[in-house]
Formats: C-alpha cells, sequence, structure tokens
C-alpha cells in the first residue's frame, strides 16, 4: 500500500481532495473529468461521498443507494492504484489522495460475458 491513512490528529482539517468521476457522471454533473472538493475531518470515501453530493445534488443515489448509503454494484472507487470498493465506507483514504496529490478514482465496472 502506497503512503498511510490520514492520522487522528487531523482529523479535524479540512482538506482539497480531486475526485475522478465516470464519463456518465461528468455529464449529469456539468462537470470535466477531475472535481477538487472540501472535505472537513477525516477523508474517507463517505466524507468525501457527502462533499461531493452536497455540491452537486443531481449525483445523490446515482454513486450509493439512498437508502443505504452503500456504493453501488458496478461502481468501483480506487485510490493509490488500489480498489477500495470493498473497504468500509468510513475507512481512512491514503495521505496522498486526503492531500490532494493523488485523486480518488471512481469508476464504472463492466460486466458481461
Amino acid at each position: 500500500m502506497s503512503e498511510g491513512p490520514l492520522s487522528e490528529g487531523d482529523a479535524n482539517a479540512s482538506r482539497i481532495v480531486r475526485v475522478v468521476l465516470p464519463y456518465h457522471l461528468r455529464i449529469l454533473a456539468g462537470v470535466g473529468a477531475e472535481i477538487a472538493l472540501t472535505v472537513d475531518g477525516l477523508v474517507t470515501a463517505r466524507t468525501i461521498l457527502d462533499a461531493l453530493e452536497a455540491r452537486y445534488p443531481m449525483l445523490c443515489g446515482t454513486i450509493r443507494e439512498y437508502g443505504t448509503g452503500q456504493r453501488r454494484a458496478f461502481l468501483r472507487f480506487f485510490a493509490c492504484e488500489e480498489d477500495w470498493s470493498h473497504q468500509p465506507m468510513d475507512a481512512a483514504l491514503p495521505e496522498v489522495v486526503a492531500n490532494g496529490k493523488e485523486p480518488l478514482l471512481i469508476i464504472g465496472a463492466i460486466a458481461g460475458g
């Protein structure tokens, strides 16, 4: 794994994080390939998605389920070239994502056969 997660001592800081969305969600939100968001507190998938949905309400329900808040089945989360899709939503993301050096990638999964 790359650099470790954001330390607990930094849990109250505001951070600028970068997010890359799949094409269909970029079109829906009317944004380019990458978005910069301010995240307060510990940088996790949940806090990033909270900030993303607050800024782009049209994305509510597109990345995570309305009732459970869990990631939708055909979307994946990648941080530092690692699949974070099955990590807990409240797990601290790597420091390089938390400080904006690397983006959180939200990728549409491909299924078929």
